[in-house]
C-alpha cells in the first residue's frame, strides 16, 4: 500500500536551467532472475513478482501540437498500475537528492528505485510501445527496444524535481537512448477520490523559459519525449496532495 503523504513542507530554491537530470542510472540493482513471459519477474532488489502486462491493440497516441511530445492514454490499466506500485513499495525506495542549482545540478527531492530487468523492458516494449515507433527514425537509426534499466520514482507531498534535461545514454554496440518513457502509476481523479493526485505536473519549457506544455499525470498514461541534445528543459512540479508514482525507462535506437 502507498505510504502516507509526508508532512514535510519546504520552500525550494530557485532552479537554474540546463541542469542535468536522471538520464544515466546512478545505481543499479542486481539483474532480474528469469521468469515467465508476460511481465512477471523477480527483482534482485528484493521485490516480488512484476505484474503481467496485457498487450494493448488500440492505443490512442496523441502528439502535443507543435512538439515532439507523445502521450498514450491507458498504456497500463488501473489494476496494472496499482500492482506496479505495490511491487515497488515491497522493494523499498531510496531518497534521491542533489547538490542543487548552485552546484550545477537540478533541484531534486524524490524517492527512487533502479533495477536492471531486460525481460520487463521487453514485455513493456512488445505490449504496444514498439508500434508507436514504427515510422520514427533518428539519423537513419530505428527504435529497437527499451533500456533494461527500469526506474521507479515516488514523490510525496512537498517533493519535486526542478528544471533539467535528460541525458542520452550510450549502451554500446551502436545502441543509444533517444526518448524518455514515463508511465504514470498514479494520477488525478475525481473530486471524491481521496487518493487523487494534486500537483506533480510534468512541465516543458522552450529556450526562452516559456511553457510549451503541461502534462498532468493520469494513471496508466505514458509520456514520451526526446532527450539528449534535443531534450526540452522540463520539471516535475511539486506534489501538493497524495503520492505520485512514475515508472521510467528509455527508448533505444540502433
Amino acid at each position: 500500500m502507498p505510504p502516507p503523504a509526508s508532512s514535510r513542507k519546504r520552500r525550494p530554491p530557485m532552479d537554474q536551467p540546463a541542469a542535468v537530470g536522471d538520464g544515466a542510472p546512478q545505481k543499479k540493482s542486481s539483474a532480474a532472475k528469469k521468469a515467465k513471459k508476460g511481465g512477471a519477474s523477480s527483482s534482485g532488489g528484493g521485490g516480488g513478482a512484476w505484474p503481467a502486462i496485457k498487450p494493448k491493440k488500440d492505443l490512442q497516441i496523441n502528439r502535443l501540437k507543435g512538439t515532439q511530445l507523445l502521450t498514450v492514454l491507458n498504456f497500463l490499466t488501473s489494476a496494472e498500475a496499482k500492482a506496479f506500485v505495490d511491487a515497488a513499495e515491497s522493494m523499498g525506495f531510496t531518497h534521491q537528492g542533489s547538490l542543487g542549482p548552485l552546484k550545477g545540478e537540478a533541484y531534486r527531492d524524490n524517492d527512487r528505485i533502479s533495477v536492471t530487468d531486460p525481460l520487463l523492458a521487453q514485455t513493456m516494449w512488445e505490449s504496444g510501445i514498439n508500434r508507436i515507433f514504427l515510422d520514427i527514425n533518428i539519423a537513419g537509426k530505428v527504435a529497437t527496444g527499451l533500456n533494461p534499466n527500469i526506474r521507479f520514482y515516488r514523490y510525496v507531498e512537498g517533493q519535486r524535481f526542478g528544471r533539467h534535461i535528460d541525458e542520452s545514454v550510450n549502451l554500446g554496440d551502436g545502441c543509444r537512448t533517444q526518448y524518455t518513457l514515463l508511465i504514470y502509476l498514479s494520477g488525478k481523479g475525481s473530486a471524491k477520490d481521496s487518493q487523487a493526485l494534486v500537483g506533480g505536473e510534468t512541465v516543458f519549457y522552450d529556450h526562452r523559459g516559456g511553457i510549451v506544455a503541461e502534462v498532468a499525470p493520469v494513471q496508466g498514461m505514458a509520456l514520451l519525449h526526446l532527450h539528449g541534445a534535443r531534450c526540452m528543459l522540463h520539471e516535475a512540479r511539486v506534489v501538493k496532495k497524495n503520492v505520485k508514482y512514475v515508472l521510467r525507462s528509455d527508448v533505444v535506437f540502433a
